[in-house]
């Protein structure tokens, strides 16, 4: 049997009723709401955190964070690329030091270089070689380098850990110049060489950086 219509009509909706929304639909909201910010939040770190060797990794002409800020630097990082990869050397001869930094190496085995010791980057120290005497560094990209030098940015694993007087067969790219202490309170300062291409990049760009504002100050 069907209610009765009162005389008045039925009462109005209280207006809370009318712009109440289904539970699904609050949850759906919220949910995207929360996932815009996530992925706004995360664009901006990403822009934050960039590194001047992420953007050497990147192709001519492309660079990842703030367009203003990363097309001004694409000329400069080009241009130490292509010095880095033009004055690379073949950095192989015995390790003297192990530092948290890098290897402390006296370049200019010729020895290392011939099969098979040249298939692996790390040779063990029982292997008999020699320093080349009179050997003369050339000028040409990937040229033997002669001399104490400091490698960094060699690879690493559990498994092969260099140690003093083993022989390490790696190009280097230069990246300006480092001084450790050999002995007591001697400090010497030699060619810095990296493993890494980006990371000769990185260094040398920000020493660039560095340098500037040194300069600056003493114009004036």
């Amino acid at each position: 049997m069907a209610a009765a219509i009162p005389a008045g009509g039925w009462p109005p909706v209280p207006p809370i009723l009318k712009t109440r929304r289904p539970p699904m639909l609050i949850s759906v909201t919220a949910v995207f709401l929360f996932t815009a910010m996530l992925v706004w939040g995360q664009t901006n770190n990403v822009a934050v955190t960039n590194h001047p060797a992420e953007i050497a990794e990147a192709p001519a002409g492309e660079v990842a964070g703030p367009a203003g800020q990363s097309r001004a630097r694409v000329p400069a990082l080009e241009a130490i690329r292509a010095d880095c990869i033009q004055k690379r050397r073949m950095v192989c001869g015995r390790i003297l030091q192990v530092l948290p930094e890098g290897l402390v190496v006296e370049s200019g085995y010729l020895d290392l270089l011939q099969r098979p010791l040249g298939r692996s980057w790390l040779v063990t120290g029982t292997v008999l070689a020699g320093r080349t005497p009179n050997l003369v560094e050339g000028k040409e990209p990937g040229a033997v380098c002669a001399g104490l030098v400091f490698l960094t940015d060699y690879p690493k694993s559990r498994r092969t850990k260099p140690k003093p007087f083993d022989y390490v067969i790696l190009t280097g790219y230069p990246a300006g110049q480092y001084t450790y202490t050999p002995v007591g309170t001697l400090q010497r300062t030699v060619r810095r060489f990296s493993a890494s291409l980006s990371a000769a990049v990185s260094l040398n760009y920000l020493a660039g950086t560095n340098a500037a504002p040194a300069r600056a100050a003493g114009v004036k």
